[in-house]
C-alpha cells in the first residue's frame, strides 16, 4: 500500500478521534465527538468517514476478520454514541477509527511482510 494512501488514512482517523485537546488535561477528542453532540443527525453524520474507512480497508485487501473487526468498533460507535451524555462519554473513551486505523495498519503491514517472505 503506497505510504500516501496510509498517511491519508492517519489523518482521517486523527481527524475523527484525536484533533483536538482539552487545554490542561490528557484528553483528546475530534469531529466525531463533536458531531456526536447533535442528537441523531451528528452520529450519522460521522458514520460516512468511518465507513470509508472500511470501505479503503477492503479495497486494499484486508482479511475479512480484520472488515469484522472494523465494522464491529464502528457499529458499537454508532449505537452507543446515539444514546445521550452516555454516548458522548463513549465517544471520547473508544475511538473507533483510531482502532480501526490501528487494525487496519497492523494488517497491512502482516500482509506486507508475508508477501516479502515469499
Amino acid at each position: 500500500m503506497p505510504s500516501s494512501d496510509i498517511e491519508k488514512l492517519n489523518r482521517l482517523s486523527t481527524l475523527l478521534d484525536n484533533r483536538f485537546r482539552i487545554p490542561g488535561t490528557p484528553i483528546r477528542f475530534g469531529w466525531d465527538s463533536i458531531l456526536g453532540l447533535i442528537p441523531g443527525a451528528g452520529d450519522l453524520a460521522s458514520l460516512g468517514p468511518s465507513a470509508y474507512l472500511i470501505y479503503k480497508g477492503y479495497s486494499l485487501g484486508a482479511r475479512k476478520r480484520t472488515i469484522a473487526r472494523m465494522t464491529v468498533n464502528t457499529g458499537l460507535d454508532f449505537l452507543v454514541g446515539a444514546v445521550p451524555i452516555l454516548g458522548d462519554v463513549f465517544d471520547l473513551a473508544f475511538k473507533a477509527n483510531n482502532r480501526n486505523f490501528a487494525l487496519l495498519r497492523q494488517e497491512l503491514a502482516l500482509t506486507s511482510k508475508t508477501t516479502k517472505d515469499t
